[in-house]
């Protein structure tokens, strides 16, 4: 192993020594580095990215590494190992006063679109003769940016100025702006929107023009919007949805032919075709009746009679696209032949292999025991011909467990085997809703049903769920809802061991490791809640997330009790089916947000807090419901459920999962994320946080929360981070390092004494916020 470290440590040096400038020709130099210098307040557009000449890519610690790999290929470039090199390896970026000036001038043009519309700039280099490096640095001044101070509606169209009129406060350009012509461009889409939903299917943004006035000579911009005229100076046409016509079961698109928005239908090849006319659709199937009328109907906005809509026509593509049953979907509008104000749809269902299978072997790493998972998967896309999915899965699952010592009852390996089984609807399943709610695109009820089994040397587990989940989503899809209107876990331990029994099931002094294996009834209700800005067209724009969640449990089997009368057990709990049931309310709050500076560098943090209390039949909450902290998306100086509760001092003999969890969770994270190629991140980060109960339990020392108390209680680690951008998957790995650690009596700033065990290493797939 040593031999192994010597060696990297040797190559490390020879690639940290070779030199960026080996083949720069005689009079040329390397361009090292750019910088950009501006006195300007609001330009927060990626200015770097209007740089025409970047230098080669650098690498923390060891610099230009793929520079420093082209020149290690040496000149002759008839040997094949040369041109392999090379390939991996880049190529010096030589100055250019052509590419330097032409940047200057495109630096200057986005400050003037900015605002800054005297905008100057200028070229400084920085020229080592010696080593043929060269530094340029563009110093660019804005002087006063011109600001807006009226911006005024001036359509000569009156029906396009009544139907903007309703929309005053959805501008993205007001007065007191800057005269950003970035946003006028994102304020023309916004219009062109707004006409292109309501009616006006041949309208384009490049209708859209504005007028602006800076005569005045006070930097004030007055600014008016109007649309130009057609050319035969008539009023831009609204059209109406006239006859919809819907192709169910084609198998392949090349049955038709198209030309523009235009289906030629004589080539519809249906051998028995059979037309349905439904709610104004003509529905035109073959002998693959895959879908029902009224699921067909469900799912189309295209509605005859309503104003042509681009969201109505992305709703239908929407609603079609997310059902496992169609395989692909075609929407085509024409104007109709007979009324020039009217449009004909054609919507084209195809359909998908409705039977799959799967079959997986995963491995499994729980806490360094290692194991594998086997699994087969059967699913049904289309179960009663309108979108239902059913899934059954069968799965197995054998650890080996590593103890502590020789005779540990935890030193034994273990299997489980289970089923589950899901049946979804792409609809609301509840009654006394109205029509509009129940067949919303976005909504679904998912049923499902799972049993598994648990069989170790010392007990036997079996667990037994039930559950009825609805999803849905609103504010085009920024908004999504969960509810689990009822979630049914039964768990029960047909059989133990004596000894275990006596270690563990009757250890009063731990009532947290009696409630994880005792049997027990979770009947809960939970609604969750997601925000999110999304992206605009300014790829530089903040983005956020805001997360809620709330539960209760023991609702429904508390209601049964008391309506049966049931009386409480010896431990004073009131039991259904001769098992104690939980009653618990827990919640949670989260909000993420990023900045972006370039787009080669980002900021964001996140906070969160959560909250869970025990009552009633329960003085402990389940284990599976708890907090934990430590992670690699929690405070990643910790390894997962290895931090808290409070000052709790984890055991070191053993395993002490179970009292590693807590009722309350408050965290903050930061991070500073970096682009050092198109693939490959380098971030840095902080998180702190803890979690407490809010109990005091005497097997968890330390670990109840007190308001004057708390904040010396708060965790925190710092590290570093590597991503690798797929494009489809980020691929996470951090290393993360404890700076305060409250477990300990004395010395708990440990920033400044890093070993091993202070430490953490974490992979993971996305960001962890």
């Amino acid at each position: 192993m040593k031999k192994y470290l010597t060696v990297s440590f040797v190559s490390v040096l020879i690639l940290a020594a070779c030199s960026t400038t080996k083949n720069i020709p005689e009079g040329s130099y390397l361009l090292d580095g750019i910088e950009i210098k501006h006195d300007t307040k609001n330009a927060t557009s990626d200015l770097e990215g209007y740089v025409r000449q970047q230098p080669n890519s650098s690498f923390l610690f060891f610099g230009k590494v793929r520079l420093k790999i082209y020149n290690m290929a040496g000149q002759d470039t008839s040997k094949w190992i040369t041109r392999t090199v090379r390939k991996m390896g880049q190529a010096p970026v030589l100055y250019s006063t052509t590419q330097a000036s032409t940047s200057r001038r495109q630096l200057i043009k986005q400050l003037q679109n900015q605002g800054y519309l005297n905008a100057y700039g200028d070229t400084l280099l920085r020229k080592n003769e010696k080593n043929q490096k060269i530094k340029v640095t563009y110093e660019l001044h804005g002087g006063d940016p011109y600001k807006i101070r009226n911006y005024i509606y001036a359509f000569s169209d009156t029906t396009i100025a009544r139907i903007m009129g309703r929309f005053p406060s959805n501008r993205l350009v007001n007065p007191g702006d800057y005269f950003d012509k970035d946003m006028i461009e994102e304020e023309k889409s916004r219009v062109n929107e707004i006409m292109r939903n309501v009616g006006y299917y041949d309208f384009s943004k490049d209708y859209v023009y504005f007028k602006a006035d800076t005569t005045l000579n006070s930097h004030a911009v007055d600014l008016f919007m109007d649309v130009y005229p057609k050319r035969d100076s008539l009023p831009y046409r609204r059209y109406k949805i006239n006859d919809v016509t819907i192709i169910s079961g084609l198998n392949s698109s090349n049955n038709i032919s198209q030309s523009g928005n235009r289906i030629n239908t004589n080539r519809w090849f249906f051998r028995n075709a059979d037309t349905t006319y439904y709610n104004n659709l003509t529905i035109i199937r073959g002998r693959n009746d895959f879908l029902r009328t009224t699921t067909i109907n469900r799912n189309n906005y295209l509605r005859k009679g309503n104003y042509y809509s681009d969201f109505m026509l992305n709703y239908t593509y929407q609603a079609y696209s997310k059902m496992g049953a169609i395989k692909q979907v075609n929407i085509t509008t024409e104007k109709n032949a007979r009324d020039s104000t009217l449009l004909d749809a054609t919507i084209i269902l195809m359909p998908a292999n409705v039977h799959s299978f799967k079959a997986g072997l995963d491995g499994t790493n729980s806490a360094g025991d290692l194991g594998i998972a086997p699994s087969i998967s059967y699913q049904h896309q289309n179960l009663f011909n309108g979108g239902e999915q059913l899934s059954i899965k069968l799965k197995g699952a054998y650890e080996f467990i590593t103890g502590n010592e020789e005779g540990d009852l935890l030193n034994d390996s273990y299997y489980e085997y289970g089923i589950e089984t899901s049946l979804t609807f792409p609809m609301f399943l509840f009654p006394w809703l109205k029509k509009s709610w129940r067949e919303r695109p976005s909504a679904s009820t998912r049923i499902s049903i799972g049993l598994n089994n648990q069989h170790r040397p010392e007990y036997t587990r079996q667990f037994f769920n039930a559950a009825i989940n609805y999803n849905w989503s609103a504010y085009r899809n920024r908004l999504q809802h969960s509810l689990d209107f009822q979630d049914i876990n039964y768990i029960l331990m047909p059989w133990v061991s004596q000894r275990f029994d006596s270690l563990y099931l009757n250890n009063n002094d731990d009532p947290l490791l009696q409630e994880s294996y005792r049997d027990q009834l979770v009947s809960r209700t939970a609604y969750s809640v997601t925000l999110t800005n999304g992206r605009r067209i300014d790829p530089l724009y903040p983005t956020y997330t805001l997360r809620g969640s709330i539960e209760i449990a023991g609702v429904v089997p508390r209601l049964i009790t008391t309506l049966n009368g049931a009386d409480p057990d010896e431990n004073g709990q009131k039991q259904i089916l001769g098992v104690a049931y939980a009653e618990y309310v827990k919640g949670s709050v989260e909000y993420a947000r990023t900045f972006y500076f370039s787009k080669k560098h980002s900021l964001a943090y996140r906070t969160v807090l959560g909250l869970a209390y025990p009552y009633g039949n329960s003085s402990v909450l389940p284990y599976e419901r708890r907090f934990f902290a430590g992670g690699a998306n929690s405070i990643r100086g910790w390894s997962t459920r290895t931090l808290g509760p409070g000052t709790y001092k984890r055991n070191p003999d053993g395993s002490d999962f179970v009292n590693q969890t807590g009722d309350m969770r408050l965290e903050f994270n930061i991070e500073n994320r970096m682009k050092l190629t198109t693939m490959f991140e380098f971030a840095q980060f902080i998180d702190v946080g803890n979690i407490w109960t809010l109990k005091n339990y005497e097997s968890q020392p330390g670990g109840q929360f007190k308001f004057h108390t708390f904040f010396k209680e708060l965790a925190a680690s710092y590290g570093l981070g590597l991503r690798l951008d797929l494009s489809f998957l980020l691929v996470r790995f951090d290393v993360g390092s404890q700076i305060y650690d409250p477990a300990r009596d004395t010395g708990r700033f440990v920033m400044l004494k890093p070993t091993l065990d202070r430490m953490a290493f974490h992979f993971g797939i996305g960001y962890p916020f």
